[in-house]
């Protein structure tokens, strides 16, 4: 397997698996009351969180990578301070991941080196999706943080045999 082959693997597993799988079960341990909390007026919610990722992923792959037309409102998605419920947000991110995985598994790896404009930003392919991956997993850890304060204990994504880390939200994922 050539460097781009696995890179490319690793940004499909991580986002179409391991995350869309972590977000799913942080997001389905908060009540209703909570997918909309902040701690603070300079906080994000989990739901603000939610449609900031699903737009997010969409102006970066979909648009940048994948040269689809994408029409983002930013601001929008932190100003919010209600919006959907929890499974329309994650059914809209379901989309976008498989509309991803799609576009991901298309690419070859000569076209992880080629130029594209996000967000004003001249970056590679490469660059993009890199990026993505990154900021997909701050953002997750900012939601698991808020499903672990508002709702203690519901989540649990590892275990611990003898020193060693071991998954068990892989026991979760959906087919």
């Amino acid at each position: 397997m050539t460097t781009g082959t696995q890179f490319l693997t690793a940004a499909r597993f991580f986002l179409g698996t391991e995350y869309r799988t972590q977000l799913r079960l942080a997001v389905e341990a908060l009540r209703d009351e909570d997918l909309w909390w902040r701690a603070n007026d300079q906080s994000n919610s989990a739901g603000n969180l939610l449609l900031h990722l699903n737009g997010n992923v969409r102006q970066w792959i979909l648009g940048g990578v994948g040269r689809q037309a994408n029409d983002r409102h930013r601001a929008e998605e932190f100003a919010a301070r209600t919006g959907p419920p929890a499974a329309e947000l994650l059914a809209n991110l379901d989309r976008t991941f498989d509309e991803v995985d799609r576009v991901l598994a298309a690419l070859t790896e000569p076209e992880l080196l080629e130029p594209r404009t996000i967000q004003g930003r001249e970056i590679t392919v490469l660059d993009a999706i890199f990026h993505v991956v990154e900021h997909f997993s701050g953002h997750l850890g900012q939601i698991i943080l808020i499903a672990k304060l508002r709702a203690p204990g519901a989540i649990n994504f590892y275990e611990d045999n003898g020193g060693l880390a071991t998954p068990v939200w892989e026991q979760k994922i959906r087919a």
